[in-house]
């Protein structure tokens, strides 16, 4: 994959984080907020805690850091899927935000 191309599929994940977190904030009472510098999104919940997603252009990877842990995600079949168990990049940060947030949210990948 050529550095464009990771940064096309990069941004299109950064930018469906950002619209998840308008469609929580305007479904939901859950309060998340969304900060964006350059290539790295902060999460920040109710109860202090933070989600950081950020962009690691040398590895074409993204990396995620929740209270659950440290995670590197990498382009596979149009997907961001883990490097370690293969698990999809929005569906671990549905689950670690919603753990975070105490209910459930979603993040979806965009279409």
């Amino acid at each position: 994959m050529t550095d464009l191309d990771y940064l096309d599929h990069a941004e299109a994940a950064l930018k469906a984080i950002e619209t998840a977190c308008d469609c929580i904030n305007d479904e939901t009472d859950a309060d998340v907020d969304s900060q964006r510098t350059g290539g790295m999104i902060t999460l920040s919940f109710a109860n202090r805690s933070q989600i950081i997603v950020n962009l690691q252009k040398p590895l074409q990877e993204i990396w995620l850091a929740a209270r659950a842990g440290g995670f590197h995600y990498k382009l596979v079949d149009g997907m961001w899927r883990d490097t370690k168990d293969g698990s999809e990049l929005f569906a671990g940060l549905s689950l670690y935000a919603s753990e975070q947030a105490g209910q459930p949210l979603v993040f979806a990948a965009p279409s």
